[in-house]
């Protein structure tokens, strides 16, 4: 099998082909997977069913599983998240802000990879921002700002008992935990270095991201709505549509997602995992 890549446009986002992922892979092939995730942040295979097996051993190819609170796993697979909208849900979409995955954590995961099974026939497509390049494009004097600085990230504002009904959360399908763990803080660089491309990355977003430490509270929320909004500039974008059996995966530690909606009265399913990450430096 032969790996084939076409990149989009600004090179957020490639199409890879030519490989079938629901059999086991050969270590060359998850080489080449990775060079081109590390190179587009974000990659994706059209036509893939996949068992929960096979979606986990893939997983598995780029290293542990993460940790995954506040979200309960399918019956007998620990590690493989549902993401389900009725047809018929009145609340929001699950992720409809720009966030990273678990960015509260100590070691929020490096990747996160979603399997599209039930796909509505409008809307539901997913938005990519990328802080790599959002780093590039500040001024060298609004690098010189926040060069240094620490985040201070919580999962309290969907996942705290509080947050939770707040947010419609009994609304949902979808399976959420929420406890009293959500209203703890993480502290992490304002600006992260990938471990693996060294590129400097502007890594906040406004579901997890509370504040910036040493800071008063008025001022690290000026300073962070600024950030938010140069993020998702229209030049750092890619939007994403998804087909069925479409499979995805996204560098968690250089792009932020959003989950859109427009397909009220369709039905949506996917199922996600996570692979393990580092802290954040």
């Amino acid at each position: 099998m032969s790996l084939s890549v076409a990149a989009q446009a600004g090179g957020l986002g490639a199409r890879l082909s030519g490989i079938d992922l629901s059999e086991p892979l050969e270590q060359s092939t998850v080489d080449e997977i990775r060079a081109q995730w590390l190179t587009h942040k974000v990659v994706y295979f059209h036509d893939q069913p996949l068992t929960h097996l096979a979606l986990a051993r893939f997983t598995q190819y780029f290293g542990d599983f993460g940790v995954d609170p506040y979200v309960e796993s399918i019956a007998e697979h620990d590690h493989i998240l549902e993401v389900r909208r009725e047809a018929s849900e009145q609340a929001s979409p699950f992720g409809g802000s720009w966030h990273s995955d678990w960015s509260f954590q100590q070691c929020p995961p490096s990747a996160t990879i979603l399997h599209a099974k039930v796909v509505p026939p409008v809307g539901g497509n997913t938005h990519f921002a990328d802080g790599a390049k959002a780093y590039r494009q500040l001024s060298p004097s609004q690098r010189l700002t926040i060069d240094g600085l620490e985040a201070i990230h919580s999962a309290r504002r969907p996942y705290s008992h509080e947050g939770f009904l707040a947010g419609g959360g009994k609304k949902r399908s979808m399976k959420i935990r929420p406890n009293d763990d959500a209203l703890e803080t993480q502290y992490h660089p304002l600006v992260r270095t990938h471990p693996e491309t060294q590129e400097k990355v502007l890594w906040v977003n406004p579901v997890y991201t509370i504040g910036i430490r040493g800071m008063p509270d008025q001022q690290a929320n000026k300073l962070l709505q600024t950030l938010f909004k140069h993020l998702t500039l229209p030049e750092c974008l890619y939007q994403h549509q998804w087909q069925a059996n479409m499979l995805a995966m996204w560098d968690n530690r250089s792009v932020v997602h959003c989950a859109q909606g427009g397909y009220d009265g369709h039905q949506r399913i996917m199922h996600r995992t996570t692979v393990a990450g580092t802290a954040p430096n």
